[in-house]
This record gives C-alpha cells, sequence and structure tokens, in this order.
C-alpha cells in the first residue's frame, strides 16, 4: 500500500522527485541549445513529450537559426 504512488521499475520506485530531476535533466542543456540557436528556451518544454521532441530536434536541426540569420545580415 506504500508503494502505490510510485511506477517501480525493476524494483526501485520512481517518484515525483526523481520525475523532477530528471525533467531537469533534459530541460537545462535543451533550453540552453534553443536559446543558442535563436529560438525561445521555453521550446525546451517539448523534450519532455514522446514523439513531440522529435519533430522539434528535426525542425532544430534542419531550420535555419534566427542567431544565425542575424550575424549573416549584412550591416547598413
Amino acid at each position: 500500500m506504500m508503494y502505490d504512488q510510485y511506477i517501480t521499475v525493476h524494483g526501485y520506485g520512481i517518484g515525483p522527485l526523481h520525475l523532477l530531476i530528471v525533467a531537469a535533466v533534459i530541460i537545462v542543456p535543451f533550453w540552453q541549445i534553443f536559446s543558442k540557436a535563436g529560438y525561445s528556451g521555453w521550446l525546451s518544454f517539448l523534450m519532455l513529450l514522446p514523439f513531440i521532441n522529435l519533430i522539434a530536434l528535426y525542425v532544430l536541426a534542419f531550420s535555419d537559426w534566427p542567431a544565425l540569420r542575424k550575424k549573416a545580415a549584412p550591416l547598413a
């Protein structure tokens, strides 16, 4: 009864604290990547959603980054 609130994986309970730690480990580096590419850092939360994260990675990988467009723009 005490362990009903935990998801068990190979006998180890994964509680809300563990899930928050894993989410932080995923969000923080992607926040930096999206920010350096010129996108909003908030897009890093898409990395927590299955299949949406793959779409976001492909968009990030194959699109023209706004940060690079600003550098390549000719000075007036």
